[in-house]
């Protein structure tokens, strides 16, 4: 079969793999429908950070089609269509003990610590695959994950009805946050991107604002106001560093981008103002519900998302991708019908 595999930095290649084996107990194999490219696919591509097996197929975005089922499976049939958790931890240390399997202490994700989704085929644990409606787009359902990782980070900064809130960076999971928060949130959603076109399309789909990461154009915006929340989805330290000046004290930052680089701070903005920063990592139990949010929100999911035919196209994908030469949040690779 077909797969994309990882053997270093910057070396990604399409190759003829193995057939999967018949699947041991607890495991599952899934014909894959359809894959996205995650931001930390590219950063791991880039800088190598997560590479610990080589090779490995990449992806951990991703839905497809149960073929065949384990001994010890009974919540799954075959011919369910699933989509999957990225999540490959322990359940037995106390983080995962406690409810907290997103900071499990052996915690690692599909594409890295076993073979992901871009591939024909994919073999997983049970427990990381969930039924979802038949009759959404594979496009749709391969968006679960992110939309799982937004949803828990909305959750993580937890905005009082009515206040403002600030996104910044609308690629995947900022743009993926201001839809979430414009559905669920009462109150004043601002956008902010360096990309005009992301952050014009995300506005549209989500009725935000768009602003520049300034105090006075941000005060411009909320007359009266003071914004006191944002969530940071670009991982740029100057961006995390503006919010904290513009930030008006009680309220948080959540940070759920990959920086790059350190953050020079005065920890007595933060007791002074009473200013909380926010770590959001993946998502603990939110995939079963965002899967449940697909239907009502696949109109809104199909205008962020761009579709590539095959599974050959993902290495020209990854280096377009990090040259900044695609206006869609979400690249999604059409792997089976």
């Amino acid at each position: 079969m077909k797969a994309v595999q990882l053997y270093d930095i910057r070396d990604l290649r399409v190759e003829e793999v193995a057939e999967l084996s018949a699947p041991p107990p607890g495991f599952v194999n899934l014909e894959v429908r359809a894959a996205g490219i995650c931001g930390s696919d590219l950063h791991n591509y880039r800088t190598g950070q997560w590479i610990s097996r080589r090779p490995s197929t990449a992806g951990h975005e991703f839905c497809g089609r149960v073929t065949a089922i384990g001994e010890g499976v009974s919540h799954l049939v075959r011919g369910d269509v699933v989509s999957a958790d990225s999540r490959m931890w322990c359940g037995t240390c106390p983080a995962c003990a406690s409810g907290r399997s997103n900071v499990c202490e052996t915690l690692g994700f599909l594409g890295e610590v076993c073979d992901g989704g871009f591939a024909e085929a994919v073999q997983l644990p049970a427990r990381l695959v969930f039924r979802h409606d038949p009759k959404l787009s594979p496009h749709v359902a391969a968006m679960a994950e992110p939309l799982a990782v937004a949803l828990h980070a909305v959750r993580r900064l937890a905005v009082p009805d009515g206040e403002p809130v600030l996104v910044m960076g609308c690629g995947t999971i900022g743009g993926l946050s201001a839809l979430l928060l414009s559905r669920f949130h009462q109150g004043p959603l601002l956008l902010t991107d360096l990309n005009a076109d992301k952050a014009a399309l995300v506005a549209e789909v989500t009725g935000g604002v768009v602003v520049a990461l300034d105090g006075a154009a941000i005060e411009e915006a909320l007359p009266g106001a003071r914004l006191r929340h944002a969530l940071d989805a670009t991982g740029s330290i100057q961006a995390m560093a503006r919010a904290l000046d513009i930030l008006s004290g009680g309220g948080a930052l959540a940070l759920v981008g990959i920086g790059h680089g350190k953050l020079d701070l005065d920890p007595n903005i933060l007791v002074e103002r009473e200013i909380s920063l926010v770590g959001c990592h993946a998502f603990a139990g939110e995939l079963p519900e965002a899967i449940e949010l697909l239907a009502n929100l696949a109109p809104a999911l199909h205008r962020f998302v761009e579709v590539l035919p095959t599974l050959d196209t993902v290495p020209e994908a990854y280096e377009r991708l990090l040259r900044g030469e695609s206006n869609a949040l979400k690249t999604i690779i059409e792997v089976a019908g």
